[in-house]
Formats: C-alpha cells, sequence, structure tokens
C-alpha cells in the first residue's frame, strides 16, 4: 500500500515539474540587444521583461550584469560598474558577464590594471565572472542558469543504489516518504530504535525531527 502512495506522489512531482518552465527575468534596457532576442525564441524557457532596478538578468537568486568588452573598460575607468556591483551585493548570487573577444580588454588599456580590477571583483564583490564570446554564448549561458534553477537541490540519498544491510533497508525506506531525506531519516531511527516505533509514534513525538511535515507524514501511514 505504500509504495503504491510513493509512486503516486512521485508521478505527481514530476507532471508538476513537466510543465515548470525556467524563467529569465531581462531589464527593460535589453529589449533591443540580439540577447534578449535569442532568449524570446527559446521555447523550453519563459522570458519576462520588467524594469530591474539592479543588474541586467535575474535568474532566480542569481542577479547578472552584463557587459561588452569596451563597456566594461568604460566602465571601469568612470567607477560605474563598482556602484553597480556594490547594489548587486543585496543578492545571494552575483554575476558579471563580460561579452567579448578577451583580447581586446588588454588592448585599450594596461593589462595589469584589467587583472587587478578583475580579481578585485571576485574578492572584494563575492561577484562571478564569466567571459563569452558573442551574444549567443551569453544567451546559451543564461539559458543553462535557468534551467539549473530548476533541478532540485537534495542531499546525497540510499535511493542512488541498492540498501545492502538491515540499517539501510530502514533508512531507505523512511526516505520513501515525502520530505524525508538521509539526514532526517537517521535521526528517526536514532530516536524511535525500528520502524515499527517510528510508524506508531504520535505527530507531537515526531514534531522534533520533522517540524511540520509530521502531520503529512502521519496522514500517509494512516491513509
Amino acid at each position: 500500500m505504500l509504495y503504491n502512495i510513493f509512486e503516486k506522489l512521485k508521478r505527481s512531482t514530476r507532471k508538476k515539474n513537466a510543465k515548470q518552465k525556467p524563467k529569465i527575468i531581462a531589464d527593460i534596457h535589453e529589449k533591443d540587444s540580439m540577447i534578449l532576442a535569442e532568449l524570446l525564441s527559446n521555447k523550453e524557457i519563459e522570458t519576462a521583461i520588467v524594469s530591474l532596478k539592479i543588474g541586467d538578468y535575474l535568474i532566480g537568486d542569481t542577479i547578472i550584469e552584463r557587459k561588452t568588452t569596451s563597456d566594461f573598460v568604460s566602465s571601469m575607468i568612470n567607477k560605474r560598474l563598482i556602484q553597480q556591483l556594490s547594489q548587486m551585493q543585496s543578492y545571494k548570487n552575483k554575476l558579471l558577464i563580460i561579452e567579448g573577444e578577451r583580447e581586446d580588454l588588454y588592448n585599450k588599456i594596461n593589462p595589469n590594471a584589467i587583472r587587478g580590477f578583475i580579481l578585485s571583483i571576485i574578492s572584494n564583490y563575492d561577484t562571478n565572472i564569466i567571459f563569452t564570446k558573442d551574444y549567443r554564448d551569453t544567451s546559451n549561458y543564461l539559458i543553462i542558469l535557468a534551467k539549473q534553477q530548476l533541478k532540485p537541490k537534495t542531499e546525497i540519498s540510499l535511493h542512488s543504489r541498492i540498501p545492502k544491510n538491515l540499517k539501510e533497508q530502514k533508512q531507505y525506506i523512511l526516505e520513501s516518504f515525502p520530505n524525508i531525506g538521509p539526514k532526517k531519516a537517521e535521526l528517526l531511527l536514532k530516536k524511535f530504535q525500528n520502524l515499527k516505533n517510528v510508524f506508531n509514534a504520535t505527530e507531537e513525538d515526531l514534531k522534533e525531527i520533522l517540524r511540520g511535515n509530521s502531520k503529512e507524514f502521519k496522514d500517509i501511514i494512516n491513509s
């Protein structure tokens, strides 16, 4: 009976994820760029055009500033990029894309000044940097990043391999329940000693480990 319940939940989750498209939010000032044209023509993603106060693109919790090589050098000289990097600090993840031939950077200004500035961006502003060849290369990076946002970030689970001993088999069974990963399964077995005690535990007793998911767990057990 439990097996059928889990399979139904998994199928429901797969259907939900299948309908969801990766989303890229583009600043309205990018409306005339070839990048935006590439994104809008891609049927695998959803692209929204809004007025972003910070950055050129927003994907999940990653804010992205795009500069062509010439823009990068000019904004470095007039210090506008420093202002933009400072504003980007309100986001968890920051990404600077420098688009164009890298050699063009060193032709416009002292190479060591460019290298020093790039290192400063990475270390002082906690911002990752990607060099792209052209607008197609940039758009491909944005699309891949957007797709990665939909991939669940989960702990390594016993469900990736066949459990070999009794302890692993017990953990395997508990990990079949929604919102129970390896760590919670291990804590449940440590507290209640065996599966029978886990399944017979009250919702209140389970709250210490499962918290808000204890009711869902009991509902599945009792259904």
